[in-house]
């Protein structure tokens, strides 16, 4: 006779999360001691020092923007790239990686390589920019703004029987692995790693109030982030090259996931120096525009994604205290979210302008004294950052490994907080016990650094060298 053994009790929910949670600081260990060591000392180096070194650029751990190309127009030789983004930034607003991708390829198109974007149908609005076919654009049939990999894979392959593309470029995984895997001229840019998400997720959650519960689906997401970080480090070995764009991915991706360290590249993504840049008088003229008073004493700024993520309940709550105390501090929202209605809701001290087009923001920054970033994303880089220094402003950023190793690598270049209330608004008074005066001389700083280091220009002679040496191994020496 058959013998039934008894079921074993499911785990609740709780042992559930607390098994998640055990495994994901069990991985997370090594590599937060990683990450919270001191950066390499090549990573703070002068630029002098830096440009002085030599040899083989795949041995090269360090951003290539400190660098020193050589900028011949025309170049060295002319290539032909075939760019992969899931989108093209045809709208008035459009995100990260795709203006990474626009800024990049605009600018190996205008030294004169033959671009070839393959791309979803755009979706255009009433203030749509230019789409902009410097670089051949292919877009493929179907819906606007939906990504169809094999479609433009068709596309390319039609295109290389022509003429032989040179390097394939991938914005992130546009390329699926399996495709990817053979093609020795393949480079993937990496704006955000699995592994950096589960970070995310984890000061996320430490920003959560402690009354208010975890959601069911915050807790789902945390169970299945570790398998999606292993499935990660096993299908990022399909990828030929890998660019990082900051200096803590680069060691994630040496260190974690696995990959050769002569396959990996760290590139900072540049901004349009001539679209941001110092002008006083067109940030006092937008400043009286808005409706900044004569006698304010700082004025802060933010911009991007109004959402939680972003860290915006942080800056809330931090400017909720900051504005009671000093009353001539005010606080210049752009961007759009679920958070703008709040931000209109705590009074004149906050002027909110929603989204605004990169020929706007020039003004926008310009007009502030201090650019505030509260991020609770530690993947990636925002532009927006780099876009203030370029505009002669210092900036103000949550402590993650790739601000600290990347953006604000000298004191005077502006203020690092833990992603918390309390830290914030610590930040934020010396910010205003300092004054205007100091806060422009570390804008100045800001500009310095980011003129050698945030450029279009650097960027697109970074990558431009790196093509070159996939397709000839002379050109990987440098001197």
């Amino acid at each position: 006779m058959a013998f039934n053994k008894p079921k074993k009790p499911l785990l609740s929910l709780n042992s559930r999360l607390c098994t998640t949670l055990f495994f994901i600081v069990l991985f997370t260990i090594p590599i937060l001691r990683l990450l919270h060591t001191p950066t390499n000392s090549i990573c703070t180096t002068s630029s002098s020092n830096i440009e002085s070194w030599s040899g083989d650029l795949r041995d090269a751990e360090f951003s290539w923007n400190r660098l020193k190309f050589i900028d011949k127009n025309p170049p060295l030789e002319t290539l032909k790239i075939a760019v992969f983004s899931r989108k093209w930034p045809t709208s008035a607003t459009p995100g990260g990686m795709e203006r990474h991708a626009h800024t990049l390829h605009m600018a190996m198109a205008h030294r004169g390589h033959k671009v070839h974007v393959f791309t979803s149908p755009p979706i255009m609005d009433d203030s749509a920019l230019s789409p902009f076919l410097s670089p051949t654009i292919h877009w493929h049939e179907g819906k606007p703004g939906k990504w169809r990999y094999n479609k433009a894979w068709e596309q390319y392959e039609e295109e290389n029987e022509r003429e032989k593309f040179d390097v394939i470029h991938s914005e992130s995984v546009a390329l699926p692995n399996h495709v990817a895997l053979g093609l020795s001229n393949l480079v993937v840019s990496w704006h955000g790693i699995a592994l950096e998400s589960v970070h995310s997720s984890i000061f996320q959650d430490l920003a959560r109030n402690p009354i208010e519960p975890m959601t069911p689906a915050f807790n789902q997401s945390l169970q299945g982030m570790i398998p999606k970080v292993l499935n990660e480090i096993r299908f990022f070995q399909n990828y030929a090259h890998h660019v990082a764009i900051s200096d803590s991915c680069g060691e994630m991706l040496r260190d974690v996931y696995q990959i050769p360290r002569r396959r990996v590249h760290v590139i900072v993504n540049g901004v349009d120096e001539e679209e941001f840049c110092e002008d006083s008088r067109l940030g006092h003229d937008f400043g009286s525009k808005i409706g900044v008073p004569q006698n304010a004493s700082i004025v802060l700024g933010v911009a991007g994604r109004l959402v939680k993520d972003k860290g915006h309940p942080l800056l809330f709550e931090a400017f909720s205290q900051l504005k009671q105390k000093y009353p001539n501090v005010y606080l210049i929202v752009a961007g759009s979210g679920p958070w703008l209605q709040r931000y209109k809701d705590l009074g004149p001290q906050v002027i909110t302008l929603g989204s605004m087009n990169p020929s706007e923001l020039r003004g926008f920054y310009n007009s502030i004294d201090i650019f505030v970033n509260p991020t609770l994303r530690p993947q990636g880089l925002d532009l927006t950052l780099m876009e203030a220094m370029m505009s002669g402003k210092p900036v103000m950023a949550s402590r993650f490994p790739s601000i600290k190793g990347t953006i604000i690598v000298d004191d005077e270049f502006g203020f690092m907080f833990s992603p918390n209330v309390e830290s914030l608004v610590e930040a934020l008074e010396k910010v205003v016990e300092e004054g205007r005066e100091k806060l422009a001389r570390r804008g100045n700083a800001c500009r310095e650094y980011a003129i050698s280091m945030f450029t279009a220009k650097k960027m697109a002679l970074a990558y431009e060298r790196l093509f070159l040496c996939i397709k000839n191994e002379t050109f990987c020496s440098y001197t």
